[in-house]
């Protein structure tokens, strides 16, 4: 009998929440996955804005934080309960509900500049809301298990990647290019000892927020890259992007958010004298500009993959599969592919793993595994000292009435 679950994640874009329905048949890399269902549901603009806003804004962050945790938790239920109505599934039958959150801050490593900082992460969307919501068991806090072994909780992918995505003959990149990019090499045969992965750097998080602030937030991603096909490369400007700390070093290493994101689109606008809202002010030559910084930041997005590939990986891949958002952008997969030469890049979907759905997916076996008492993280991954189940388990049975009187 296959285990029907239920995973669930919203990214470094902020946009939304994944929410996967998936049956699980085994474990590991025995485990056969069906995806039944999968969608994403936008935040409400207000919850949205406010996620995104504590970047900008830490005035009351504390108390914020404290009510957005439960917000983001309803929200997630609320996806969960819209998913199984959907499908017509009873949630308090579910085998598990695995839920990553919303990522609010990752610090992998130790700020000089806070005298009491330590390597950790917060993630949002309290589980408790989800599991009185749905009478299901909720898997959650996924990384800090990972951190308490002296990993960076991240990247966590891996799982799925080296179960359900290697290949017996060839060695194989899973490229996830969401709003942060990580790679998994798996290599050909699938030793887990063996696999290698980390945060390459920037995904689509510069590109979302450069188009955001020169639509004056009317839009939020470049969709199919119709902005970057318009524009020059300026590849002065990858090669001076290139010296970026982050990308010179070695794994295991994470980012996120806290390094990459508004503040350095920003800086990127006005240092070409572009105003925001220049994809709207119909002047053509101020236009172009922004076309042509949108083509560069989308170029400089793959040339980060493609190095990080060529410094850190042990040889280059036989072939590429990327998820995430990127996977759907033509421009930044046709520039991907020509950075790393004659690999073949594709979405995962030709593997059977839908590029959308796959992070969501993820965190559903996750979950599933670690009801079963498996290791679920990857320590070469993220140079963790052992390999531990991940997340904390929730249970709150149902009531007669599901959900939380307010």
């Amino acid at each position: 009998m296959s285990d029907l679950c239920i995973g669930m994640i919203s990214g470094t874009s902020v946009d939304g929440i994944d929410v996967a329905l998936v049956e699980i048949d085994g474990h590991a890399q025995n485990a056969k996955i069906r995806t039944v269902g999968f969608e994403t549901v936008a935040y409400p603009d207000e919850v949205r804005a406010e996620l995104l806003g504590l970047y900008d804004d830490q005035q009351d962050a504390v108390a914020r934080l404290c009510s957005l945790n439960v917000v983001v938790g309803q929200c997630f239920a609320d996806a969960a309960l819209a998913m199984c109505e959907r499908h017509g599934v009873d949630p308090a039958t579910l085998h598990v509900i695995g839920s990553h959150g919303q990522t609010v801050w990752h610090q992998p490593a130790h700020d000089p500049a806070l005298p009491l900082s330590t390597p950790s992460t917060l993630q949002i969307g309290e589980p408790s809301m989800i599991a009185a919501a749905t009478g299901a068991p909720v898997v959650a806090d996924f990384r800090v298990a990972d951190m308490a072994v002296g990993g960076q909780g991240a990247p966590l992918a891996p799982y799925l990647d080296w179960t359900a995505l290697g290949d017996a003959e060839r060695n194989r990149c899973v490229q996830n290019i969401g709003g942060i990019g990580n790679v998994t090499w798996v290599p050909a045969g699938g030793d887990r000892d063996a696999v290698i992965a980390f945060d390459t750097g920037p995904g689509n998080i510069l590109i979302d927020a450069l188009v955001t602030l020169l639509t004056d937030g009317v839009e939020t991603f470049d969709r199919d890259g119709a902005y970057a096909a318009r524009g020059e490369v300026d590849e002065t400007s990858i090669q001076d992007w290139m010296r970026d700390p982050y990308l010179q070093q070695p794994p295991p290493k994470t980012t996120g958010r806290e390094y990459y994101g508004m503040p350095q689109a920003r800086q990127w606008i006005a240092e070409r004298g572009l105003p925001e809202g220049s994809l709207t002010s119909g002047e053509d030559a101020i236009r172009q500009l922004a076309f042509d910084l949108l083509a560069t930041a989308t170029a400089w997005t793959a040339e980060t993959i493609a190095d990080a590939y060529r410094r850190c990986l042990p040889a280059m891949p036989d072939d590429v599969l990327v998820n995430g958002g990127g996977a759907r952008n033509p421009v930044l997969m046709r520039m991907l592919a020509d950075r790393l030469g004659n690999i073949t890049v594709r979405p995962t979907d030709v593997a059977g793993i839908d590029a959308d759905a796959k992070e969501a997916i993820a965190f559903a076996l996750m979950a599933h595994d670690t009801l079963a008492g498996l290791p679920t993280n990857i320590p070469c991954a993220t140079g963790a000292t052992r390999a531990v189940p991940l997340g904390k388990v929730v249970r709150i049975p149902a009531g007669q009435e599901r959900g939380v009187v307010r």
